[in-house]
């Protein structure tokens, strides 16, 4: 067993290292340097649970061997080469022609990338694009969402609707209009009105005041993440589908976090028996053993983009041999052990004990689930559902030092995305450690809350 010298790594990385959303004042570290299943171990021995799936993309686990293998016996054979121009290789084949049978009747081409972020700046450009070589070139427009998380690149991320993903980074794309959040618990957004009847009214006003003829596409996450896995009415998609194709607008689904199982189907459009004209996705692909990501777009769109013109974009490691190989290795190991049924059953199980251990307590607002896919919303006060105020140190780091879970909280919100392979024994541990901490925070949690709201306001 490899040992590690702690201190000197945590040295290194403190110099080094520019960390995502790490401030100079945050200066703990926690260095992994193994993983198995669903537990992770640090450069200390430190067992965690990973309650997250990294960033909600483990669904076969961690350290699978099978996996590995193909990695390996595929870079023997051919480990990279471009699939620029009339270049191409056997596993972006097979597992393009495997996406498109897994995927919505209408989706019959695919376009590969590295992830999240560089498919939603080809999602961007293939709408353009496609407008442009139909004669439509003013439709140019973008309809995205308030609290929406589309990448941190340019396009993507200008359509990605927090503040602090745009302060500092202007100016932006321009051409793109944010749309209401669908967010259900939150009754005070829709001034009394159904939900979706607010939501639509407020798309059709959007679309009257841009002009339908100059709107390419409508950017959407079909369940929100980082927002918080917002859950839309059972209704809201039928009915949004209904009025951007009567404009003639596209929709194009975000299934960079609910591709693949997590809502226990291969893509949440189907959940909701939507056929999108483009979905982008990436994370659970390869349940992230390597990186890479898949466009996957219409028949209509994919006879534009492969016309005598072609479409003139591509990245480096488009279709790239390796990640391909694990990408099916992945799906495979996903369709054997049935984890499409499994995150259905294990997280209605986890979501009852869930509601069972904190659903009464104070602070806790509502509880979400749909699949694998877990939220808490928390609040100070339940009758206003007034958000409850960070706190620190973060209940997510209390849980993290104490109990050794691993979940994230997304502003007011604990967010959970396990492994697809996750047991009821794990499901228990994890249920059992926000109990605990959510108990002992409760109360003294909200006032806090109430202490920093006041000396804020």
């Amino acid at each position: 067993m490899t040992t590690y010298n702690h201190k000197e790594l945590l040295a290194a990385d403190r110099k080094t290292l520019i960390h995502p959303y790490l401030p100079a004042s945050r200066e703990d570290r926690v260095i992994m340097t193994e993983g198995k299943g669903c537990t992770l171990i640090d450069t200390e021995g430190k067992d965690y649970l990973d309650a997250t799936g990294g960033l909600w993309l483990a669904q076969i686990g961690h350290g699978n061997e099978e996996v590995a293998r193909v990695a390996y016996e595929q870079m023997q054979t051919l480990e990279y080469f471009t699939s620029f121009w009339e270049f191409s290789n056997v596993p972006s084949i097979k597992l393009a022609e495997r996406l498109v049978s897994l995927a919505p009747d209408n989706i019959q081409h695919v376009y590969f990338t590295s992830g999240g972020s560089e498919g939603n700046e080809a999602a961007i450009k293939m709408a353009r694009y496609y407008f442009h070589r139909r004669g439509e070139p003013n439709r140019t427009w973008i309809l995205s969402r308030q609290n929406a998380y589309h990448g941190v690149a340019f396009g993507g991320g200008t359509a990605t609707g927090f503040p602090v993903f745009h302060t500092g980074f202007g100016p932006l794309l321009p051409q793109v209009s944010h749309l209401s959040t669908p967010w259900p618990y939150r009754t005070e957004l829709y001034d009394g009105m159904d939900p979706t009847d607010f939501l639509i009214n407020e798309l059709e006003a959007r679309i009257a005041e841009i002009g339908a003829e100059n709107i390419a596409m409508m950017l959407a996450e079909p369940i929100m993440g980082v927002g918080g896995m917002l859950v839309p009415p059972a209704d809201y998609w039928s009915r949004v589908r209904e009025v951007l194709t009567r404009h003639g607008i596209l929709l194009v689904f975000d299934e960079v976090v609910t591709a693949y199982g997590r809502t226990g189907h291969w893509f949440a459009a189907q959940y909701y028996d939507i056929q999108p004209d483009i979905i982008i996705t990436a994370k659970g692909i390869t349940s992230g053993y390597i990186p890479l990501g898949a466009v996957l777009v219409s028949a209509d769109i994919g006879a534009v983009l492969q016309d005598d013109f072609g479409f003139p974009m591509g990245y480096t490691y488009s279709g790239h041999p390796t990640a391909c190989a694990v990408a099916l290795a992945n799906l495979d190991i996903i369709e054997r052990e049935q984890l499409l049924p499994a995150a259905v059953k294990m997280g209605a199980f986890m979501a009852q004990k869930l509601t069972e251990a904190v659903g009464d307590l104070p602070i806790v607002g509502e509880i979400r689930q749909l699949g694998m896919m877990f939220a808490i919303e928390l609040v100070s006060d339940r009758q206003t559902r007034k958000p409850l105020a960070m706190l620190q140190p973060s209940i997510p780091d209390i849980i993290r030092r104490e109990h050794g879970v691993i979940v994230r909280d997304c502003g007011h919100m604990l967010v959970m995305s396990p492994p697809l392979i996750l047991t009821e024994d794990e499901a228990l541990s994890i249920v059992e450690s926000l109990r605990e901490v959510l108990v002992r925070t409760g109360t003294d949690g909200v006032v806090k809350s109430r202490q920093r709201e006041a000396a804020l306001a």
